[in-house]
């Protein structure tokens, strides 16, 4: 008897209840509960697939180590734990769950914006300490008609986008990865350059992979171009801020507010942050509901199930350094019609 493949998960989860109901069939699903790679490779160096949530990183050290692995597939929108380029030569690809979180975390966005801007925290602090002091929402500005500058509208800023719409908020997006038209089929604007957008968001949501070109692409300059009483709002990935410059723009009333969920060291040690009084603050919760938890599993499980079945992958992200394939992945695209 042919022995099954394995599917192994390297971090995060205790049980693999959603996983086994999709892969039990087709493949061996192990628990390794490690962050360590090496531990990754002297377990399950044998694996056809590994199935990486967040808590661990996969790079050279161990890439070149998985011989057997055909798809390594994040079980999650963000892959920057995953060294694309390492797994590409060595023909692994790499896909991710791109859609399971989209109205979770436009909720949370929206639910943060709303927060700092209706004063939400302070006026159920002081109510909570005694105090009934109406002066404590005085300074929060009306919504319709200001302007939400969003840096990223794939998914979740496209749901974040006609959320704000209803609203009555102005949107307008920066993303020159998008196509042309996005903004005319949203009804929304958009700008060709960063600082094209910059000084006129009253609000501003990220919603962009991090990136060499997105670390940090929030800083003293750009935070500087901003106009003065901004509100920013991070659910993307904590390193597109540079913390530092947010505070500084904070203490100085550049930025009235923000509403950050996540952060560039996790779980956040800055102080600073921490207790500021014009800061709201969710640990990196925004991907969560009891049904999205579910979908990202379930989603990411059918993925390594088309990975061992020989059918074509769905959502992979190395294409562009993806050498000699293990697996198959999609045709190109023909071109959009009009």
């Amino acid at each position: 008897m042919n022995q099954r493949p394995l599917v192994a998960i390297t971090d995060y989860l205790a049980e693999a209840g959603p996983e086994k109901a999709v892969l039990d069939a087709f493949a061996e699903v192990v628990l390794l509960q490690t962050t360590d790679e090496a531990d990754v490779v002297a377990r399950a160096a044998d694996a056809s697939v590994l199935l990486v949530f967040h808590d661990i990183k996969l790079t050279e050290r161990s890439i070149p180590h998985l011989r057997q692995c055909r798809g390594i597939v994040r079980c999650g929108v963000g892959f920057d734990n995953i060294d694309l380029h390492a797994a590409g030569r060595h023909g692994i690809v790499v896909c991710n769950v791109p859609d399971y979180g989209t109205e979770e975390v436009a909720d949370h966005a929206l639910m943060l914006l709303l927060a700092v801007a209706r004063r939400l925290v302070a006026t159920d602090q002081a109510l909570r300490d005694g105090s009934w002091d109406v002066t404590t929402i005085f300074g929060a500005p009306r919504l319709r008609g200001k302007t939400l500058g969003l840096i990223g509208c794939g998914r979740i800023g496209t749901a974040l986008a006609l959320r704000a719409k209803a609203l009555g908020l102005r949107v307008v997006f920066y993303d020159p990865y998008k196509p042309d038209g996005l903004d005319k089929a949203l009804g929304i604007e958009r700008c060709a350059r960063l600082d094209d957008l910059l000084p006129q968001a009253q609000f501003l949501s990220l919603h962009c992979p991090l990136t060499r070109e997105t670390r940090h692409i929030l800083n003293a300059d750009t935070i500087g171009r901003l106009p003065r009483g901004a509100y920013v709002i991070n659910t993307a990935r904590g390193a597109c801020i540079d913390l530092n410059a947010l505070y500084a723009a904070l203490e100085t009333g550049h930025v009235a507010a923000a509403g950050l969920d996540v952060f560039e060291r996790e779980p956040l040690t800055d102080e600073r942050i921490r207790r500021h009084p014009r800061v709201i603050l969710s640990p990196h919760v925004a991907f969560y509901s009891v049904e999205g938890y579910i979908e990202m599993r379930t989603k990411g499980a059918q993925e390594a199930r088309r990975i061992l079945l020989g059918e074509p992958v769905r959502n992979p992200v190395n294409l562009h350094c993806l050498m000699n394939p293990r697996c198959a992945v999609p045709r190109p695209s023909p071109p959009e019609a009009p």
